[in-house]
């Protein structure tokens, strides 16, 4: 119980994975304008404007700040769905190429082990498109040198990755070596990684609407400029500080929304998919460790 409310405190202040370093210079300048209206209200000036609390209701603001948010969150969980679905599909699909596909020549098994490497590219090369980075030494590690370097022209890797596995299970077909039942099952499961490539596309490429994120940046920069005026009356000296604690948690709340709507990433709050690579691999390694029983040579 002890270690636990010593771990709680240890999140609670926490920096790594916070907002706090991308507020923390507009907190500070909500803040010293707090001061700046206390210097002047320190001198007589008519700064005190209490009724500049109904310019914007905190209720309003605070809607916007949820729907905000929750939009975002959204998105960060159907990616995460997108991507628990893609290692579901790896998997299963490793699966039935290890078991399903027959072995009549030490070839074949070279060959199965080549595409089923495969699958793990696939999953690192749509983490790459996704990031919007180059094909790197990580593919390289993963298939042949000639198809690594057939990978560099292509605008959508990911996708071409997709046509070589589905060619390879379309040959083994022909060279009698899958029943016709099985490919299909195996080409639905490599459509469905084709989808989930496609719903991760989906949620990169359709960004939070830029009139809708300008219009509440635009009332969260009015209400927090406009707070000082509403309390110097009765905070006097304290109303940079009460200013800065509000701005913390407006600006704080509409950073989070940002940080986790695009979840694709390498910000701490950003799914780990490298993790979710790494977890394939071991996978399909420890899959090529079990005998199949479709082995038909000595």
């Amino acid at each position: 119980m002890k270690s636990e409310k010593f771990r709680w405190f240890k999140v609670a202040f926490q920096i790594k994975g916070s907002v706090i370093p991308a507020i923390f210079n507009r907190v500070l300048i909500c803040g010293l304008f707090g001061i700046f209206i206390s210097l002047l209200h320190y001198f007589k000036l008519p700064v005190s404007q209490p009724i500049l609390a109904s310019v914007i209701p905190s209720i309003v603001l605070g809607l916007l700040l949820v729907f905000r948010t929750n939009t975002a969150y959204d998105r960060y969980w159907e990616g995460r769905k997108c991507w628990g679905s893609l290692i579901n599909n790896v998997r299963n699909l490793a699966r039935q190429i290890w078991i399903n596909i027959e072995e009549n020549v030490i070839e074949d098994k070279q060959q199965k082990l080549l595409n089923m490497r495969l699958l793990v590219a696939f999953a690192v090369a749509t983490k790459l498109h996704l990031r919007s980075e180059p094909i790197s030494r990580e593919l390289a590690e993963l298939m042949s040198f000639s198809k690594y370097f057939k990978l560099k022209t292509m605008s959508n890797p990911p996708l071409e990755v997709a046509f070589w596995i589905g060619d390879y299970l379309q040959q083994q077909y022909k060279n009698g070596l899958l029943h016709i039942h099985n490919l299909v099952a195996m080409q639905d499961l490599l459509n469905k990684m084709v989808n989930d490539l496609g719903g991760c596309e989906r949620i990169l490429k359709t960004p939070m609407p830029l009139a809708y994120a300008i219009h509440l940046k635009q009332l969260l920069l009015i209400y927090c400029l406009l707070l000082p005026f509403q309390l110097v009356s009765t905070l006097g000296w304290w109303t940079g500080a009460i200013v800065g604690l509000i701005s913390f948690t407006l600006l704080g709340i509409e950073e989070i929304g940002i940080e986790i709507e695009n979840p694709f990433g390498y910000d701490a709050n950003d799914l780990p998919l490298d993790a979710m690579c790494n977890t394939m691999l071991r996978n399909i390694e420890d899959l090529t460790t079990l005998a199949p029983s479709v082995s038909n040579y000595n």
